[in-house]
C-alpha cells in the first residue's frame, strides 16, 4: 500500500505532461470561425471622421456592390503593416470602407497622410458599439460584404501581402 502512495504523484504527473505535450504536438483548431458570416451588417449610421470624406452607414452595405469593410485605428500597429496591402485592394477596384474606433480626426488625418488612404468613406465609432455589434474584437478587422449587406467573408487581424489576391476574388464572387 506504501508502495501505491509512493509512486502515484509520479504517474500523476506522467499523466499530466502526456496531455500538455499532446496538445503541444497537435494543437486545436487554429481558425476563428466567424460569427457574423452569412448575417447582415448591423444597422448603424457614424458620423465622418475626418473632413473631406462621408460618414458611413449600414445602408451603404445594401447598394448593389460588394465592398470591404475595415476597422482600424491610427494608434493600432498591426494596422500599419495592412496599409500596403488595402492600397493594393483599392488599386484592384476593390471599394473600402472604415470604422475608426476610439480615435480622434486629428490622429487619423496624420495616419492616412503616413500610410495611405485606400478608403471611400470612414465613420467615427468612438464608443467602439459598432464594432461590438459586428462581432470585432480588435483592430484590424476586415469584413467582405456583398451588394446586399451580407457579409461574406472576416478577416481577423492585419490583411497579409498573400491575401490579397483571395480578398479581390472574395469580393468579386459577392457580386
Amino acid at each position: 500500500m506504501k508502495r501505491v502512495a509512493l509512486w502515484a504523484p509520479l504517474a500523476i504527473f506522467a499523466l499530466v505532461f502526456v496531455v500538455v505535450i499532446s496538445g503541444l504536438v497537435k494543437p486545436g483548431e487554429t481558425v476563428v470561425r466567424s460569427a457574423m458570416v452569412g448575417k447582415p451588417v448591423p444597422d448603424f449610421a457614424l458620423p465622418a471622421m475626418v473632413p473631406g470624406k462621408p460618414g458611413l452607414s449600414a445602408a451603404t452595405f445594401r447598394q448593389g456592390q460588394p465592398r470591404l469593410l475595415n476597422v482600424f485605428a491610427s494608434w493600432c500597429v498591426p494596422c500599419i503593416a495592412e496599409a500596403p496591402q488595402l492600397l493594393r485592394l483599392k488599386a484592384a477596384g476593390v471599394p473600402i470602407d472604415a470604422i475608426a474606433v476610439r480615435d480622434t480626426g486629428t490622429a487619423i488625418a496624420g495616419f492616412l497622410a503616413r500610410n495611405g488612404d485606400p478608403y471611400a468613406r470612414i465613420g467615427s465609432d468612438s464608443a467602439s458599439r459598432v464594432q461590438m455589434a459586428l462581432g470585432s474584437s480588435g483592430v484590424p478587422e476586415t469584413f467582405v460584404v456583398d451588394g446586399r449587406g451580407i457579409v461574406v467573408k472576416q478577416i481577423i487581424g492585419d490583411i497579409r501581402p498573400e491575401q490579397v489576391d483571395e480578398i479581390v476574388q472574395a469580393v468579386r464572387a459577392a457580386r
